[in-house]
C-alpha cells in the first residue's frame, strides 16, 4: 500500500506564510477594507476580531480569492502565498481554494453521503489514483477532522443527517482532504452549543501543527484560548496585531482597551 501521508513541507520560519501589503477592499463605492499590512505565520492560529460589520470576515475572504464571488467587490494592493501573488492573472482561484481551505460560519455539508462530501474535492482536482487512494484519503481527512470515530460504520449515509457540531467537524474534514496549507475559518462555532465548540477548538489546536490558522470569531474568549496572534479591526481598520497575549493583557491602542473592556463593539 502506497505511503499516503504528506510530503513535509520545508518552511523559512522568518518568512510568513501570507503576507498582505496596503490591502484595499471595495464594495462599490463603499471603501471596507482601508490599508491592511499583516504578515501571518505558519503553523499557528491567527485571530481576527472586531464589532460586527469592522471588515474581518471581508478581509478573511481576500486570502482565497472568495470576493472575486462578489459581483461589485474590488480588491487592490499585494497579497502573497509563500510569497505568490494570489491575485497574478496566472493564479487560477480554484487551485488557489485546495491550497487555501475554508469553513464558514453555519455547517454547510453537500447533500451527498459522509463519504461523498470528504471524496469531492480530492476527485475534482484528480488526488487519489484509484478508489483505494481516495479511501485513505477520505480515512485521514475524518480523522483530522476528529470525527471518524462516529462516522466510519456509516460512510455511506447523508452528511445532512448529522448533528451541527458533527456537520462542522465534517465540513472541516472536506477542507483539509485537498491537503491545503492554509485553513480559514469565519465564525466556525457561532451555530454551536458549548460541548461541539469545544471540540471544535480542541480540533483546531490540534489542526495547527499541519497548518496556518486563520479564524474570524465574534467571542474575544474563544480568540484567546485557540489563537497565538490575534488582529483586531475596527472600521474597516486593523487597528492593532500582536501576540494574543499581548493584544489582550496590554493593548498599545486605545481602540483595542476599548473594544476589550467591552466600551465598544
Amino acid at each position: 500500500m502506497n505511503d499516503m501521508r504528506p510530503v513535509e513541507r520545508i518552511v523559512d520560519t522568518d518568512k510568513p506564510k501570507i503576507a498582505a501589503r496596503g490591502c484595499q477592499v471595495y464594495y462599490g463605492e463603499n471603501h471596507a477594507i482601508k490599508d491592511v499590512d499583516v504578515d501571518i505565520e505558519d503553523k499557528a492560529v491567527t485571530a481576527f476580531i472586531g464589532p460586527s460589520g469592522c471588515g474581518k470576515s471581508t478581509f478573511l475572504r481576500c486570502l482565497n480569492r472568495m470576493n472575486d464571488t462578489i459581483d461589485v467587490c474590488r480588491v487592490e494592493g499585494d497579497i502573497r502565498i509563500d510569497d505568490e501573488d494570489i491575485y497574478d492573472r496566472k493564479v487560477d482561484p480554484v487551485q488557489l481554494r485546495a491550497k487555501v481551505g475554508m469553513v464558514f460560519q453555519k455547517p454547510n455539508p453537500f447533500p451527498k453521503s459522509i463519504y461523498d462530501n470528504v471524496a469531492y474535492g480530492p476527485r475534482i482536482h484528480g488526488l487519489a489514483k484509484d478508489k483505494a487512494e481516495l479511501d485513505e484519503i477520505v480515512e485521514r481527512s475524518l480523522r483530522r477532522g476528529a470525527i471518524w470515530d462516529e462516522v466510519k460504520d456509516r460512510l455511506t449515509a447523508p452528511g445532512t443527517g448529522l448533528s451541527g457540531g458533527q456537520q462542522q467537524r465534517l465540513c472541516i474534514a472536506r477542507a483539509v482532504a485537498t491537503e491545503p496549507e492554509v485553513l480559514l475559518m469565519d465564525e466556525p462555532c457561532s451555530a454551536l452549543d458549548p460541548i461541539a465548540t469545544e471540540q471544535v477548538e480542541n480540533l483546531i489546536d490540534e489542526l495547527r501543527q499541519n497548518y496556518s490558522v486563520v479564524i474570524v470569531t465574534h467571542s474575544m474568549q474563544q480568540a484567546a484560548r485557540v489563537s497565538q496572534k490575534t488582529a483586531f479591526f475596527h472600521l474597516g481598520n486593523l487597528v492593532e496585531y500582536g501576540e494574543t497575549g499581548q493584544i489582550f493583557n496590554n493593548p498599545k491602542d486605545p481602540r483595542t482597551e476599548s473594544y476589550i473592556t467591552g466600551r465598544i463593539g
